[in-house]
C-alpha cells in the first residue's frame, strides 16, 4: 500500500508507514483547504493550523469526528462510496483527485501483481515506426520508457543509447527528469514537468500498490532527489492529457510544443506525441531536428542503410 516514504533498504525499496494512503491523502487536504475557502466563519479562538481542523471537516461532510479521525489515522482503511463523495465536495477536490480518494478508500481495492518487466505489443512498435514526423515515446505506470521513435529519442534524450529500451535497465522518465542532468536541462518548464510527474507516480501506486519495482523506484528518487521528496509528500494528483511543453533543446534551440499523451487499453501505458502547429518556427526546429536524423541516423535503420549503400 502507499505511503509515507521513511527511508530505503539496501537493495533500494522503500521503507514505508503502513496502512495510512488512504489518512496521509485526506490529511494533506484538509490542511490545505483553508475555513475561508471552506465557507467557515473566522471565530475568536486562536488557530494553529491553517487549514481546517478535523471536526469542522467532519461536520462538513456530515461524519462523526471520531470516524474522519480513524480514516485519517489509518484505523479505518476504506469508506463508502456515499462517505468518498462528502468527503470529496467538503474538501474542494478535483475531478481527479476526488477519483484517487476513490481507489485509496476502495474496500476491495486491486491489487494487481504486476511483473518486473512491462511488455510492449510489436503492433504499437510498428505504430512508432510510422509516426516519422512526430516525437514519439511509450512509457509504462512506472515511467520506464519501452519504447521510442527515432525523432521522439532525439527529442527528449538524444544523449542515452537508441536501444536503451530494450536493455536490461530502461530509461526511466522520473528518474531523468531528477537525476539526469541532460534531460532536467530540457525543460524550461520544469517545476511543471517534475509536478505531473510526481503526480503520475502517485496515481501509478495507488492503482498498482503490490508494485516492488514501481515502490523501488520511488524510494531511490525519495533518497537521492531531496526536491522529489519535497514535491511526493506533498500528494499532488492532477490528470490531463495535453501540455504545452517549453523545451530548451541543445540541436535546435528553444521550442514549444504540443504533447498530447494517449493511453493505450489494457496494458496501463501511454504514448506520447509531440507536435507543432504547421508553419511556425517551432515546426520548423522539428523538421530540422529530423533532417539531422537522416544525415546521421541512430538506431537499427542504421544497420539496413549501411547495407544498401555498399
Amino acid at each position: 500500500m502507499q505511503a509515507e516514504v521513511v527511508g530505503q533498504r539496501d537493495d533500494g525499496s522503500m521503507i514505508r508507514k503502513r496502512g495510512n494512503d488512504l489518512g496521509g491523502f485526506l490529511r494533506s487536504r484538509r490542511e490545505r483547504l483553508t475555513p475561508a475557502e471552506a465557507g467557515i466563519e473566522p471565530g475568536i479562538t486562536h488557530r494553529r493550523v491553517s487549514g481546517l481542523r478535523r471536526g469542522e471537516l467532519a461536520e462538513l461532510a456530515g461524519v462523526s469526528v471520531g470516524y474522519y479521525t480513524r480514516l485519517e489515522q489509518g484505523v479505518s482503511t476504506s469508506a463508502s462510496g456515499a462517505v468518498v463523495d462528502a468527503l470529496a465536495m467538503a474538501l474542494r477536490l478535483e475531478p481527479a483527485e476526488h477519483e484517487h480518494l476513490r481507489i485509496l478508500a476502495s474496500p476491495r481495492r486491486p491489487v494487481r501483481l504486476r511483473s518486473s518487466r512491462s511488455t510492449l505489443r510489436p503492433s504499437i512498435r510498428v505504430l512508432l515506426a510510422t509516426m516519422s514526423a512526430i516525437p514519439a515515446v511509450v512509457i509504462d505506470h512506472r515511467s520506464d520508457v519501452l519504447a521510442w521513435n527515432r525523432l521522439g529519442h532525439a527529442l527528449l534524450a538524444g544523449h542515452v543509447d537508441f536501444d536503451a529500451p530494450d536493455s536490461r535497465v530502461r530509461p526511466n522518465i522520473a528518474r531523468m527528469l531528477f537525476l539526469d542532468p541532460h534531460h532536467r536541462a530540457l525543460y524550461r518548464d520544469w517545476q511543471a514537468k517534475a509536478q505531473v510527474t510526481v503526480a503520475a507516480l502517485h496515481q501509478a501506486i495507488a492503482r498498482h500498490p503490490a508494485d516492488p519495482e514501481l515502490e523501488r523506484l520511488i524510494g531511490r528518487l525519495a533518497v537521492d532527489s531531496p526536491e522529489f521528496a519535497r514535491m511526493w509528500v506533498r500528494r499532488p494528483v492532477r490528470a490531463c492529457s495535453y501540455y504545452l511543453r517549453q523545451l530548451d533543446h541543445p540541436v535546435v534551440g528553444q521550442v514549444t510544443l504540443s504533447n498530447e499523451t494517449v493511453t493505450l487499453p489494457d496494458d496501463d501505458q501511454q504514448i506520447g506525441l509531440f507536435y507543432a502547429q504547421p508553419g511556425t518556427a517551432d515546426a520548423d526546429a522539428l523538421t530540422l531536428l529530423a533532417q539531422g536524423l537522416e544525415l546521421h541516423p541512430v538506431g537499427p535503420e542504421t544497420a539496413a542503410q549501411k547495407e544498401n549503400a555498399q
